[in-house]
C-alpha cells in the first residue's frame, strides 16, 4: 500500500514539475524580431497581429498585395509586411537580404514557417505528377528554403524556428501531395532541430488537426476534386461507380462537420508558446480531432489504421481486393 501512495505522489510531483517548467518565459523579449510567412489568412494572419500587439517586431510575409495591405491596415506601423512567393528562391533570396539589413547584429530571434497549401485530394489513380508537385513544392520545398537563408539569422539571435506541419504529418488519410509534404517536413524538422541543438537554437514543430481556414475549405476541396473526377477516363470512372463522387462528398462533409475546428486560436497559442517558453515543446499537438483521434490513431498498428480509416470510404462499384 506505501509503494503505491508513493508511486502515485512521484507521478504527481513529476507531473507540477513539468507544469512550472512549461510555464517559464524568456524574460525581454520585447523589440524581438520575428519572421512569419504564410499571413494573408488563417493561422499566419491571426498570428502576425497578436505578436505585433505583444510588442515583437514582426516580419509578415503574404502572397498577395491584397493581404499584405489588409494585414498592414489592421496592425501598428512597427509591423512590416513583405510580398514572397516561397516557390520563387530569388525571392526568398531577397527577403532574406531584406530581413538581415534591419536586424543587424541582433539577428532574428523568431521563424515561423507557417506557408502552407492543401492542393488536390483524391485517390492516387486519380491524379497526375503535377497535383503532387505544387503542395510539395510550398510545403517542403519554400519551407526548407526559407529556414536554410534564414538560419545565420536565428544562430545570431539563439533564436527559435517553428514549423507548421500536421496531424496530417503522422497520419496519410488521403491521396494527394498534401500528406507526403507534410511527412517529410516532419523529417526535416526532426533533423535540423537536433543540429541546432549545439547552437542554442531551438525547433518545434506543430501539428494541427482539421482547422477553419482557407486551406481546409471542405467546399473548395470538393470543387478541385470534382474538377478531376470530371477529367477521368472512362475506364477509371467505372471502377469507381458515377455515384462514387456524390456519395464521397457526403461523407467528407459529414466527417468536416465532426472533426472542424472553428477556433484557431489554439494554434497561435502554441506558436507563442514555443516563441517565449524558456522550455518549448518539440511537438504541439492541437484541436480536438487531433488529440482525441488522429494522434492517437497515429500510434497504432497499421491494421488498426487501415480498418478505422477504410471503414468511412465509399465502396466501389468493381472491387479487385482479395
Amino acid at each position: 500500500m506505501l509503494f503505491y501512495i508513493l508511486l502515485f505522489l512521484g507521478i504527481i510531483s513529476l507531473w507540477w514539475h513539468w507544469r512550472a517548467r512549461d510555464r517559464m518565459k524568456v524574460k525581454n523579449l520585447t523589440g524581438k524580431y520575428i519572421f512569419i510567412s504564410g499571413c494573408d489568412t488563417g493561422f499566419g494572419n491571426m498570428a502576425a497581429k497578436i505578436f505585433d500587439k505583444k510588442g515583437f517586431r514582426v516580419f509578415a510575409s503574404c502572397l498577395t498585395e491584397r493581404g499584405a495591405e489588409e494585414l498592414k491596415a489592421a496592425t501598428s506601423k512597427q509591423l512590416q509586411t513583405v510580398l514572397l512567393d516561397v516557390r520563387d528562391s530569388d525571392s526568398v533570396k531577397k527577403v532574406a537580404a531584406r530581413v538581415k539589413a534591419e536586424v543587424q547584429s541582433e539577428g532574428l530571434w523568431g521563424l515561423v514557417n507557417n506557408a502552407g497549401i492543401m492542393g488536390p485530394s483524391a485517390p492516387t489513380d486519380w491524379l497526375d505528377i503535377e497535383h503532387f508537385r505544387e503542395p510539395i513544392e510550398v510545403n517542403l520545398i519554400g519551407l526548407i528554403n526559407v529556414t536554410i537563408n534564414m538560419l545565420p539569422l536565428i544562430k545570431k539571435a539563439k533564436g527559435r524556428i517553428v514549423n507548421v506541419s500536421s496531424v496530417g504529418g503522422r497520419l496519410a488519410f488521403s491521396g494527394g501531395g498534401y500528406f507526403p509534404s507534410k511527412f517529410a517536413v516532419e523529417g526535416f524538422n526532426d533533423s535540423l532541430r537536433r543540429d541546432m541543438k549545439a547552437f542554442g537554437v531551438k525547433v518545434c514543430c506543430i501539428q494541427p488537426g482539421l482547422f477553419k481556414t482557407a486551406l481546409s475549405n471542405p467546399a473548395k476541396i470538393m470543387k478541385e476534386k470534382e474538377v478531376i473526377w470530371n477529367r477521368l477516363p472512362p475506364d477509371i470512372k467505372m471502377q469507381y461507380g458515377e455515384e462514387y463522387f456524390q456519395k464521397d462528398a457526403a461523407k467528407k462533409e459529414k466527417l468536416s462537420k465532426i472533426c472542424l475546428n472553428k477556433d484557431i486560436s489554439p494554434v497561435v497559442q502554441c506558436m507563442e508558446h514555443a516563441l517565449t517558453s524558456l522550455h518549448p515543446r518539440a511537438y504541439y499537438v492541437v484541436g480536438q480531432d487531433a488529440k482525441l483521434f488522429w494522434n492517437p490513431l497515429s500510434k497504432m498498428p497499421a491494421i488498426i489504421q487501415d480498418f478505422l480509416l477504410l471503414w468511412n470510404r465509399v465502396e466501389l462499384a468493381v472491387s479487385h481486393a482479395k
